[in-house]
């Protein structure tokens, strides 16, 4: 297994959480492994704040990579409840970067921020030697909003409904599709149908969609690790069972064959833009409804039980050691030189 993306949870507890800096009683949620986001309490109102990695992939068109960045960063704070409202950006870029190439990927990013009622408040933006790849800096995203509006991940109760949005590998079958076509070994119409997913990135509306049908007690974006992973956290930290059906489970078109082709199992990868949700009992109907009127594929898929762990179709799933998806993108990577 490959040591690249996040650190995993025991290395994060014995390094990053013990040395937090200054104790300050306005910090309602801190850093915690499976938890993408803290919260500042400003009385009756919360500020939520996440910052996560920039990814500028040439290879997407720099304007649609600028949009799709934004929404990565975005979802972390979408789906605590509260909308997303300010931004500080940091873009270090390779010095290969003509002016021309930081003008389309800012318009993506910066017009859809406009779209989605998002000020853009502090930044820094530069060229520096030693820079050759698509992470290309970080961002800082609040959003402002009603305290009691806030929704954790770990926040599942015995009796409430799971739902997924969009379903597993649906990030990552489009962006292997767009960047390796030909080294997937699938016929044209299969890679064109893959390449695709790369637009169900999108998540921001969809939390937005699914928190104001209510009923929603907890949200999480299945990023590293994928399905598997982010269900296993939000199981563990409410100290509850998932049951699911995979049946119920959404599966966009090309996600199969492209995951078959790179021998990943599409639950462990990756997938930017997948919703899991817990919602109270009776409600989960209304938030697939809301988020399927927007277009996304949305379904019940189990409920969450007394015990612990994640089960599907009664069988125990964990999450993987670390997502193969970085080990595919290496093997790939290195074909091409």
């Amino acid at each position: 297994m490959s040591d690249l993306g996040k650190i995993d949870r025991e290395v994060f507890e014995e390094i990053i959480y013990p040395e937090l800096g200054a104790r300050r009683d306005d910090v309602a949620v801190g850093p915690r492994h499976g938890v993408d986001f803290g919260v500042l309490d400003f009385g009756e109102q919360a500020v939520v704040i996440a910052t996560d990695p920039i990814s500028l992939l040439p290879d997407l068109g720099l304007e649609r990579a600028g949009r799709l960045a934004l929404e990565i960063v975005l979802t972390d704070v979408a789906v605590s409840g509260v909308a997303p409202t300010h931004l500080a950006i940091n873009l270090t870029l390779p010095p290969s970067w003509s002016d021309e190439d930081l003008a389309k990927a800012w318009t993506g990013l910066a017009s859809h921020a406009e779209r989605l009622g998002v000020s853009i408040v502090s930044g820094h933006t530069a060229r520096y030697p030693g820079i050759e790849s698509s992470w290309v800096g970080g961002a800082t995203v609040l959003g402002v909003g009603d305290r009691e509006a806030v929704v954790r991940p770990d926040g599942a109760n015995v009796g409430d409904e799971i739902v997924v949005t969009t379903g597993p590998a649906a990030e990552i079958t489009g962006l292997l599709a767009t960047l390796f076509p030909e080294q997937l070994g699938l016929p044209p119409e299969t890679v064109a149908t893959a390449q695709e997913r790369v637009e169900d990135i999108a998540a921001v509306a969809d939390a937005r969609a699914a928190f104001d049908a209510g009923g929603v007690t907890a949200m999480h974006d299945a990023t590293e690790g994928g399905v598997a992973g982010g269900l296993v956290e939000m199981a563990r930290g409410a100290d509850v069972r998932f049951d699911v059906d995979t049946e119920a489970v959404p599966l966009a078109d090309g996600v199969e064959a492209v995951c078959e082709a790179v021998e990943v199992d599409p639950w462990t990868v990756t997938s930017a833009g997948t919703l899991l949700l817990a919602v109270e009992s009776g409600r989960g109907t209304a938030v697939v409804e809301a988020i399927r009127d927007r277009g996304t594929p949305a379904a019940v898929v189990g409920e969450v039980t007394p015990g612990e762990g994640v089960f599907a179709d009664g069988d125990r799933i964990t999450a993987p050691e670390s997502d193969p998806s970085w080990d595919v993108f290496a093997r790939f990577s290195r074909e091409e030189e």
